[in-house]
């Protein structure tokens, strides 16, 4: 029988309907074409191509001079950085210049290296930098959230195939950002306990939705999942911003989502998908008892009518059985550090 689950945050409903859940080989094949060159002489962000794109804003190198990481401008961004942001009345609607900020992180020189084929170093470098550019661009007070995030395959939103990620500030808080503060607003209130301190003791007790766990976070298919595969990385520790995480947890947060994204190309032949880094808003990061979090939604089906008319999702597949072929999957070459 078809079970319909709360998110203990938001509060949304979902319906899991069991009773037609696939095994991941019934997804069939995906967007995501296998990439060989290491080098593509048509691909913006690779090597020697720097004509193609805006200088850099970020850029780390090694013992050779060579760039490892980079962030630059998006091209053709959704916000501009420069001007006022003016927001005004139109009769009863609010309207503000687009005013923000739009950056690339080009996350390896190489074009085929994806995250389950990273080093350490390599995924602490991407990690690093998003810390980085988070910490700069907060010092700008017209912005009030950040957000990192990242498309992989066309479906989910990457027009290249060059690793790479994204961040964009705007100058308000997002609905996301605010059904994250409401809902632990409203759980502390009646438990006295962050929600997602509580998600994490919770789950490691019961032993059925972790797919991963080191010493400091714990990667989870959620209670409520709203779609088919749907994984969130927490930090154990209660902790309302991303950016502040110290060095062990940079450490572990790199492999633990290193770890996995290698799990899920393991197991669903190298999906489309997308994540994105859930943090307190920048421009008052204590004000609100947040704990940050990152969320990866595989894009393995279609958000349909029932969907898009009661922002009621129905998952075909139950997060413990997408636990289950997670974690006997391997990790694609990835470790990750034991808890």
């Amino acid at each position: 029988m078809p079970e319909i689950r709360k998110h203990p945050v938001t509060r949304e409903w979902v319906i899991i309907a069991a009773e037609r859940a696939k095994r991941p080989s019934d997804f069939g094949t995906h967007d995501v074409s296998p990439v060989k060159a290491v080098k593509d002489i048509n691909c913006p962000f690779c090597p020697d191509n720097e004509s193609m794109i805006p200088p850099p804003v970020e850029v780390l190198n090694n013992q050779q001079s060579e760039w490892q990481i980079k962030a630059i401008p998006n091209k053709f961004p959704a916000l501009v950085l420069d001007g006022d942001i003016n927001r005004k009345d139109v009769g009863i609607y609010d309207t503000m210049n687009g005013i923000g900020a739009h950056e690339i992180i080009i996350e390896t020189p190489d074009h085929s290296k994806s995250i389950p084929k990273m080093n350490d170093s390599e995924m602490i470098n991407v990690i690093e930098m998003y810390c980085k550019r988070y910490n700069e661009l907060k010092k700008d007070k017209r912005f009030k959230n950040i957000q990192i995030f990242k498309n992989y395959g066309k479906i989910a939103g990457a027009s290249l195939a060059h690793p790479h990620s994204q961040i964009i500030a705007t100058p308000f808080n997002p609905p996301e950002e605010w059904a994250d503060i409401r809902g632990i607003k409203d759980y502390l209130s009646y438990r006295k306990k962050c929600p997602f301190c509580d998600v994490v003791e919770h789950e490691r007790k019961a032993n059925v939705r972790i797919v991963l766990e080191n010493e400091s976070f714990i990667a989870t298919t959620p209670y409520a999942s709203r779609f088919p595969f749907e994984i969130w990385i927490i930090p154990k520790k209660h902790s309302p911003v991303f950016a502040r995480i110290n060095d062990k947890e940079i450490n572990d947060f790199a492999l633990i989502l290193r770890g996995v994204i290698g799990k899920l190309s393991s197991c669903l032949s190298d999906p489309p998908f997308n994540y994105a880094i859930h943090t307190a808003p920048s421009n008052d990061e204590d004000a609100y008892n947040f704990h940050w979090h990152l969320e990866i939604i595989p894009r393995l089906t279609i958000t349909a009518g029932f969907e898009l008319g009661t922002g009621v999702y129905i998952n075909i597949v139950a997060p413990e059985k997408a636990a289950s072929f997670l974690k006997e999957s391997s990790e694609s070459g990835a470790t990750v550090v034991p808890a």
